[in-house]
């Protein structure tokens, strides 16, 4: 097990480089930026499967290292 979690993609504002990912098995929103979205393209969309690290940040939870 490597540590990450399953989730879908709850919203991700492009302008604002941001989003909000919900992990499976909870309603929370998790906080993600779009510099941790892996890949090139850095874009999802909502409803998307990703997968990710879990990590405590300032304050909050938040999702790094999402992939598709």
């Amino acid at each position: 097990m490597d540590g990450r979690s399953k989730g879908f993609v709850h919203s991700f504002n492009r302008a604002g480089g941001y989003g909000f990912v919900v992990p499976v098995g909870s309603e929370e929103q998790v906080w993600f930026s779009a510099e941790d979205i892996e890949g090139k393209d850095r874009v999802l969309s909502e409803g998307q499967q990703v997968s990710f690290v879990l990590v405590l940040g300032d304050g909050r939870f938040e999702a790094r290292e999402l992939r598709i």
